[in-house]
């Protein structure tokens, strides 16, 4: 038995062979995002950010001065959060980003990210 599939049995403590290549795979696949993911939390947290603010910062940096409307961001999210809402009102409370009523249509708020963000 490969090195590998010996040391994911013994860290989950699994008795058992796996039973299948595809579920030994997407178990190696959450270890891996959940070891990448505490290194990025550890990362962020001197900056007082969460992975989804850091999404949402990375998503408008990428949009440039033109913004995006609340659903652009939301589409382009790595992991989806379900109240974009209130993930812009914690941006916006500490000027990282400022939202604005679209001229054309008022249904549309516009989010850029400011120069903190």
């Amino acid at each position: 038995m490969p090195a590998i599939i010996l040391r994911l049995q013994t860290e989950i403590q699994q008795t058992k062979p796996f039973e299948s290549f595809e579920e030994e795979t997407f178990l190696n696949l959450q270890r891996t995002a959940e070891a990448l993911m505490h290194g990025l939390e550890a990362g962020l947290k001197p900056a007082g950010l969460s992975p989804s603010q850091y999404n949402v910062l990375r998503i408008l940096r990428g949009a440039g001065a033109e913004g995006l409307a609340c659903g652009g961001i939301a589409e382009r999210m790595v992991t989806r959060d379900p109240d974009m809402t209130r993930l812009l009102d914690r941006l916006e409370a500490r000027g990282l980003v400022m939202r604005a009523r679209d001229r054309a249509d008022r249904r549309v708020i516009t989010v850029r990210i400011t120069p903190e963000g």
